[in-house]
């Protein structure tokens, strides 16, 4: 079993910066991928980047390309992704997800563990 609780989120004016962090809880979760998600008002969940569970593989959504980075400390249990020249388009709530198969990619419903979700605002 795996739980995830993330933070980081708040507000920012357009083309900031924000570094979102996932902690999970479980021995195991060093051999988890792991992805993040968000979902802006009124809208689906969006994907937006995943890791594998050695931390060799990634892939972005590409709204978010070459402006975002996921990384993980397994050392730490903790995930984060790194956003830059953020933009209003960017606001949404962010979810951490991780689950034990190879590679969830980009669909939601892949993987078995979310954590609450924090909430990021981007200004104009």
């Amino acid at each position: 079993q795996v739980q995830l609780v993330e933070s980081g989120g708040g507000l920012v004016q357009a083309g900031g910066s924000l570094r979102l962090s996932c902690a999970a809880s479980g021995r195991t979760f060093s051999s988890y991928a792991v992805g993040w998600f968000r979902q802006a008002p009124g809208k689906g969940r969006e994907f937006v980047a995943v890791l594998n569970w050695r931390g060799g593989i990634t892939y972005y959504a590409d709204s978010v390309k070459d402006r975002f980075t996921i990384s993980r400390d397994n050392a730490k249990n903790t995930v984060y992704l790194q956003m830059n020249s953020l933009k209003p388009e960017d606001t949404a709530v962010y979810y951490c997800a991780a689950d034990a198969s190879t590679w969830p990619g980009m669909i939601a419903s892949n993987y078995n563990y979310w954590g609450q979700g924090t909430q990021v605002t981007v200004s104009s």
